[in-house]
């Protein structure tokens, strides 16, 4: 019989329920967010290093999709405020000490680069096509004589993006299962995964689907690694974060996380994308697909078990 002392009142579901503030709208944010971060900083990567030619699908192509994406996942945002007319406040100051304030900068200054990257490559998809307005003419050369240095700012931000959508969790201490600072690198590492399987999509040489399936599948072991690390030092931690990793450990979560997440998010497109690199036929879109889910499913089922898992002594 497990025996346990209680010094207050806060097992009672009447006084302290688990927290159920965040539901869908925040994990497919950060999702978003993340996956718009790795395709940003991929072709940020390639224009630094002059293989734009070479690698156009993530440089050119795979960005398209980028804008739209994050307005998607602003909408989502904003769909979960409570006080949806106030959202301007945000914009009002800066607090360097708290990760909503650097999301929220990081966001209003990657947006419209984002659009510029899609308007300066806007040929790619419309060969045909020419800026007729004169001021739009003279801001589209401005920004293509000046692409390596924008290029340079957009691979700054898409790494804070990048990182910034699991130090959102890691910063609420409350929750024993996200006072972690694995979050912070897994879900960056995730987010790069995911835009490297979608790069894969838009490439149209052989060579440039196998970089970035090699790529991609050194993140997916990155993410393994740091998967492990952070149960083992749950486990080596406090009560409550060992209980915080039972979550996951033969309680509600286990099978969610292992099969969706671990199995179907990352060891099968690893093993697809290892079948590819031995020249054998795989479905391009199989290991992407399998890849953006598990990507997904995990920042759902992290954003979930976290609000669950809770300080009790």
């Amino acid at each position: 019989m497990r025996e346990e002392l209680i010094t207050s009142g806060r097992m009672n579901a009447h006084i302290d329920p688990h927290l159920e503030i965040w539901h869908w709208h925040i994990p497919l944010y950060l999702f978003l967010g993340g996956l718009t971060a790795g395709i940003l900083f991929f072709a940020a990567l390639y224009t630094i290093l002059g293989k734009e030619e070479r690698y156009a699908g993530a440089v050119r192509r795979a960005p398209v999709v980028v804008p739209f994406l994050l307005i998607i996942g602003l909408a989502a945002l904003f769909l979960d405020l409570r006080h949806k007319l106030y959202f301007w406040q945000l914009y009002t100051t800066i607090k360097l000490e708290s990760p909503m304030s650097w999301g929220a900068w990081t966001l209003m200054a990657i947006t419209p680069i984002s659009v510029i990257w899609l308007a300066i490559h806007i040929q790619e998809f419309f060969p045909k096509w020419e800026w007729k307005n004169i001021i739009l003419k003279d801001l589209n050369g401005f920004f293509v004589k000046n692409k390596v240095g924008l290029a340079w700012v957009m691979l700054v931000l898409s790494l804070i993006l990048g990182i910034y959508t699991g130090i959102l969790f890691s910063a609420f201490n409350a929750r024993p299962l996200w006072n972690t600072s694995i979050l912070g690198p897994l879900f960056l590492a995730s987010g790069l995964s995911a835009g490297a399987a979608t790069i894969i999509l838009f490439a149209r040489s052989h060579d440039e689907r196998l970089l970035f399936a090699r790529i991609d599948l050194m993140l997916i072991g990155i993410e393994l690694f740091l998967i492990i690390h952070m149960f083992m030092g749950f486990r080596a931690s406090t009560q409550v974060q060992i209980e915080a990793s039972g979550l996951f450990l033969g309680g509600p979560y286990t099978a969610p996380f292992w099969i969706f997440v671990v199995m179907l998010g990352m060891v099968v497109p690893a093993f697809l994308e290892i079948l590819e690199l031995r020249h054998k036929k795989i479905p391009v879109y199989l290991p992407v697909a399998l890849v953006l889910f598990g990507s997904l499913m995990l920042r759902f089922i992290i954003a979930y078990a976290g609000q669950f898992s809770r300080w009790l002594y």
